[in-house]
C-alpha cells in the first residue's frame, strides 16, 4: 500500500489482471499486465450504457475494444521507443503506470482514468529526458475511428474515436535533462448528431480527482487494520462510480461488461441503496431514489410481482426465475433507505411502496407462516425450494423497519401494530421451518429438504435473528464453507460469490462473533487488496471471472457501518448503535457519516476490559457520550 487510499505493484515479474472503472456515461474494463520482456501490455474495452444496441435488453450497450499500447508510436532522436521496463503499477480510483526507457534515456509515466461526465476514456502519457544531454522527442497525432452497422443501433450508428494530440500540433519536442513533454488519448463515443468533444486530459482528471475527493472526506474508517481502512476506502469508490446517467434517470449499476442502465431489486435495492445514506454522495441518494421510483411503477392490484430488473435505460423489465423474493428485497431496502436518508419527503414518497410490498409479501405466506418465492437471487443455479432462507429474512427485516418508519411519518397505529405482530411471529416461523441441524451444524437449513450447508445461513444474523447464531458461525467458518477466497455457496462445491461472504462477515459482528470475524476479514481484505486479482470485492467463481461488481462493494462497506459498528436506523433521525471492538483493537472510528440528517463521527475507545466509551462528534466537538458493554446497544438521537 502507497498510501490509505491507494495500493501499488513494484513488478518484479509477470503478471496479469483486469479492474473496472466507470464515469457518469461510460465504463471501461481494462485487462493489462506486463509480459516476460517487462513491457506494458493492454486491452481496453468501452462500454457505452446509453449507447443501446439491438435487441434492446439487458446486454444492449455497446462495447468496443481498443488493444494495444501506444508508446511504441513515439521516437526518440528519430528511434522508436523500445526497450521498455515497467517498474511500478499504481491504483488509487485512477491507474498510474512508471516504466523506464534506459536504451533511450528516457522514463514514461502512464495515466489512465475514465472522464466523470462525458462517454470517454482518457489516457496521458508523459516522457522524461532522464539524461544528461536534450533530446529530440516526436509524438503521433492522429484519429482512429470506428463507425457501427446502423440496423444494430437503436439510435442507427455510433461513432467511436481514439484521438492522439500533444500540446503542440506537430508533436515534436526538444528535452532538456530532467524535462517532460506528454501526448494524450482520448477514446471517445458519438451518437449521430453529436458534436465533436474538445478535451484536455489534465482537466478531466482533475474531474475524476473531485468525484473521488467527495467519497475519500465522507465515511473514513479509522482502525489498526490499514488492509481493511484501505480496502474500505476503495470500496467506497465502486460502488459510487457505477452510476449511469440515463433517460430512466440515475441508475446506480452492477456492470461486470453485462449490467449497465439497468437495476436490480437486490443488486440496487437490497445491496448498495441502504448504504447510500451514510457515504452522503448526492448521485448515490439519487439513483436510490430514482431507482425505487421505477420500482414503484410496477405496483399493480392484484399484487403480481414486482420485476427481478428493469433494463433498457428504464425502458423495459426483465427476469429469468420468475419471482425471486425481489418484493422482499425491495421492501427492505427501501425501508432502510427511507430511516437513513433522515428525510421526511422521501420517506413520504417511498411509504407507498413500502406498504405495497409488504402487503404483497404477506400474500405470499404458506401454511407455516413463511415467505414463498420461485427461487432466489441465484437464479436457480442452486436449489431454493418453494421458501427459502433469504426471503423470510427480508421480509422480516423490512417489517420492522417499516414499524420504525410508519411511527416517524405518524402513520396509523393499527398499521404499525400489526407491523409489528407480524414481525414477532415471523421471527418464531422462521426458526420453527428453517432451523435444523446440517452436517453437524446446528443452523439452518436453507429451504425444505436442504441437507447440506449454505453460504446463506448467515442472513438471519444480519437482520437481528441470533438464535442460532453459535452453531451458523461454527458453520460459516468450517473446512466445508470457508476457503482462501471466503464462503463457498454449498458444502462439496467450487463455487464461490462474494455476496453471501459479506453478508457472513455482517451478521457475525452484529451477533457478536467479532474476533472471527476480525481474523478471516483480514485474511479476505488482504487477498482482494493486495493479492492476485485488485482491489474489489468479485461478483463470483468461475462465473463471470471474479468480475468487480460494484454492489459487492458496497456490501464490503456495510460490514464497517451496520456489523462493526452496529448502526441500526429506528427513526429519520435515531439510530441503535452496538459497537463491536475485537479484543485486538483498542480503538476504532468512523468519520463524517452523513445519515438522519447529521455529519458526524462516531468513535469507540476501550475503558477497562470490555467496558467502551463512545463519542458522537459534530465538528470535532463532543455532542453524546456513552459508556457501554462491548456488543451492547445504545440508542443515538438527534
Amino acid at each position: 500500500m502507497a498510501s490509505p487510499d491507494s495500493i501499488y505493484w513494484q513488478v518484479n515479474g509477470t503478471h496479469q489482471d483486469h479492474i473496472e472503472m466507470s464515469g457518469l456515461k461510460m465504463s471501461v474494463v481494462l485487462r493489462y499486465g506486463v509480459n516476460d520482456r517487462g513491457e506494458w501490455m493492454i486491452d481496453r474495452n468501452l462500454i457505452l450504457p446509453t449507447f443501446r444496441t439491438i435487441p434492446n435488453d439487458t446486454h444492449g450497450s455497446l462495447q468496443h475494444h481498443f488493444n494495444g499500447d501506444w508508446a511504441h508510436l513515439c521516437t526518440v532522436n528519430g528511434q522508436p521507443l523500445t526497450g521498455e521496463k515497467v517498474e511500478t503499477v499504481s491504483l488509487s480510483g485512477f491507474m498510474t503506470v512508471r516504466s523506464i526507457y534506459a536504451d533511450r534515456g528516457v522514463a514514461l509515466v502512464r495515466t489512465l482514468f475514465p472522464s466523470a461526465s462525458h462517454p470517454v476514456f482518457c489516457e496521458k502519457y508523459e516522457l522524461e529526458n532522464t539524461t544528461d544531454r536534450p533530446l529530440t522527442v516526436e509524438f503521433p497525432s492522429l484519429t482512429l475511428s470506428y463507425r457501427t452497422d446502423q440496423e444494430k443501433g437503436v439510435e442507427g450508428s455510433y461513432r467511436l474515436t481514439a484521438t492522439f494530440s500533444s500540446s503542440v500540433k506537430e508533436g515534436t519536442f526538444q528535452l532538456k535533462s530532467g524535462e517532460k513533454a506528454w501526448f494524450q488519448v482520448i477514446y471517445a463515443g458519438y451518437k449521430e448528431h453529436d458534436r465533436e468533444l474538445i478535451l484536455h486530459a489534465d482537466r478531466e482528471l482533475e474531474a475524476r480527482r473531485d468525484f473521488l475527493r467527495q467519497l475519500r472526506n465522507n465515511l473514513v474508517l479509522e482502525t489498526p487494520n490499514k488492509v481493511i481502512n484501505t480496502m474500505f476506502s476503495f470500496a467506497k469508490i465502486r460502488s459510487s462510480e457505477s452510476i449511469f446517467d440515463t433517460q430512466g434517470g440515475y441508475m446506480q449499476s452492477p456492470g461486470g461488461e453485462a449490467y449497465y442502465a439497468a437495476i436490480w431489486a437486490n443488486d440496487q435495492a437490497e445491496y448498495i441503496n441502504p448504504f447510500f445514506p451514510y457515504l452522503g454522495y448526492q448521485a448515490g441518494n439519487r439513483s436510490a431514489m430514482d431507482s425505487f421510483s421505477l420500482f414503484m411503477r410496477y405496483m399493480n392490484d392484484e399484487y403480481k410481482p414486482l420485476p427481478s430488473s428493469i433494463i433498457a435505460e428504464g425502458l423495459d423489465c426483465f427476469g429469468v426465475a420468475g419471482d425471486r423474493g425481489d418484493v422482499a428485497m425491495v421492501a427492505y431496502g427501501a425501508a432502510r433507505y427511507a430511516l437513513a436518508s433522515g428525510k421526511h419527503g422521501e420517506a413520504e414518497k417511498l411509504w407507498p411502496l413500502i406498504k405495497w410490498s409488504l402487503e404483497y409479501c404477506h400474500r405470499k405466506l404458506n401454511a407455516e407462516g413463511v415467505v414463498t418465492s420461485d427461487s432466489d437471487e441465484l437464479e436457480n443455479r442452486f436449489p431454493a425450494g418453494e421458501a427459502n432462507l433469504c426471503t423470510s429474512s427480508l421480509y422480516y427485516d423490512a417489517l420492522i423497519s417499516a414499524a420504525h418508519l410508519g411511527k416517524a411519518l405518524n402513520k396509523e397505529e393499527k398499521l404499525i401494530k400489526s407491523y409489528r405482530k407480524e414481525a414477532a411471529e415471523l421471527y418464531k416461523n422462521i426458526h420453527t421451518y428453517f432451523a435444523r441441524e446440517v452436517e453437524g451444524y446446528d443452523t439452518y437449513r436453507y429451504y425444505d429438504g436442504n441437507t447440506v450447508l449454505r453460504s446463506w445461513i448467515c442472513i438471519p444474523l444480519t437482520m437481528g435473528i441470533y438464535d442460532q447464531a453459535e452453531g451458523t458461525i461454527a458453520a460459516l467458518f468450517s473446512d466445508k464453507l470457508w476457503m482462501e477466497n471466503g464462503l463457498l455457496t454449498q458444502s462439496g462445491t467450487s463455487t464461490y460469490w462474494d455476496r453471501s461472504t459479506l453478508y457472513a462477515f455482517r451478521g457475525s459482528y452484529a451477533c457478536g462473533a467479532r474476533d472471527i470475524a476480525t481474523k478471516y476479514l483480514e485474511q479476505y481484505s488482504t487477498t482482494r487488496l493486495l493479492g492476485d486479482h485488485v482491489p474489489y470485492a468479485v461478483e463470483a467463481w468461475p462465473e463471470g471471472n471474479q468480475r468487480h461488481l460494484s454492489t459487492e462493494s458496497a456490501l464490503y462497506c456495510r460490514i464497517m457501518t451496520e456489523g462493526l459498528f452496529g448502526i441500526r436506523p429506528i427513526a429519520l433521525n435515531a439510530f441503535t448503535l452496538t459497537p463491536q471492538l475485537p479484543k485486538s483493537w483498542n480503538e476504532m472510528a468512523i468519520r463524517r457519516v452523513c445519515a438522519f440528517g447529521k455529519i458526524y463521527d462516531i468513535e469507540v475507545k476501550r475503558d477497562k476490559g470490555e467496558h467502551l466509551l463512545v463519542f458522537i462528534k459534530e465538528d470535532n466537538k463532543t455532542v453524546r457520550k456513552y459508556k457501554v458493554d462491548n456488543g451492547k446497544s445504545v440508542e443515538v438521537r438527534f
